[in-house]
């Protein structure tokens, strides 16, 4: 285990007026030669509840690791708060798709992390980021691992009378039930899964996955049901599902963050073991 993490932030542009931010934790001593980047989901951020935890646990047990805000999420300048609510009125599940494969590019070409050309790369990503996760290592053979947390199997997540209110209104309203705000959502983001449902298929592109998969999912999560993280075992027979008895969508973690609990110390610590048993830090 390492004993001290060093902490640099970076910045890209994606296309004009869009800004990623993000954070790479990177374990001292010699530049490691596997990473791990880490996907928030809807209405998720890099500094949300248990993922600066997550990013110091993963850069303690040997890996660099790349935490980020996709450009539209609504966090801006303020580190942990939506404050660009006309941003995340405008994101689109192929903008998060397009900016995830750039940073993969990056991390394995040598042009984001410190110490150049990476042996090996993996993946993490939470609910919708999940989903994100699983389409990026469907697309990139590179890829050495892969792990879900309470992951998404399906991007059309909206009934039938809230598309025809959608299209008709061009926007809907979703509840941000830790603030109690509501947030914008345009038709662009139902109009961009409809152009491309083909792409943003989780089912198949989840068979097309090579990279040895880890789904992990709480017993009780009762925001992304845990029948999904079976379909998703279903879609690809290599991958390995893994429940936590007793956890919700967070693993019990919540924003502030009030430190880990047993579900989420459970869920760390089978995700470490993957990514040892096939990225070798």
């Amino acid at each position: 285990m390492a004993q001290g993490v060093i902490h640099l932030r970076f910045t890209r542009e994606p296309r004009a007026g869009d800004l990623i931010r993000g954070d790479i934790r990177i374990p001292e001593g010699p530049p490691p030669r596997a990473a791990v980047l880490v996907v928030h989901g809807f209405k998720g951020f890099k500094d949300w509840g248990f993922f600066p935890w997550v990013a110091e646990a993963l850069a303690r047990a040997g890996y660099a690791v790349v935490s980020f805000n996709f450009s539209r999420n609504g966090v801006g300048a303020e580190p942990d708060r939506f404050t660009e609510l006309d941003r995340f009125a405008a994101n689109t599940l192929s903008l998060e798709q397009e900016e995830l494969q750039g940073l993969v590019a990056e991390a394995l070409d040598g042009d984001l992390l410190p110490g150049g050309r990476l042996l090996r790369l993996g993946l993490l990503g939470h609910s919708r980021g999940g989903g994100q996760a699983i389409l990026a290592a469907a697309a990139e053979p590179r890829v050495g691992a892969l792990v879900t947390w309470a992951s998404v199997s399906h991007f059309d997540r909206w009934t039938e009378e809230t598309k025809a209110e959608w299209r008709a209104d061009g926007r809907v309203w979703v509840l941000n039930q830790r603030t109690g705000e509501d947030m914008p959502v345009d038709v662009t983001l139902l109009e961009d899964f409809e152009a491309g449902r083909e792409h943003l298929d989780l089912p198949a592109m989840a068979a097309r996955i090579r990279a040895p998969w880890l789904i992990l999912h709480g017993s009780e999560d009762m925001t992304v049901w845990p029948g999904e993280a079976q379909n998703l075992a279903r879609a690809n027979a290599t991958a390995r599902m893994q429940t936590i008895q007793g956890a919700g969508h967070t693993f019990g973690a919540t924003h502030p963050f009030a430190g880990p609990t047993l579900q989420l110390e459970q869920a760390m610590d089978v995700t470490v073991a993957h990514l040892h048993r096939h990225l070798e830090p």
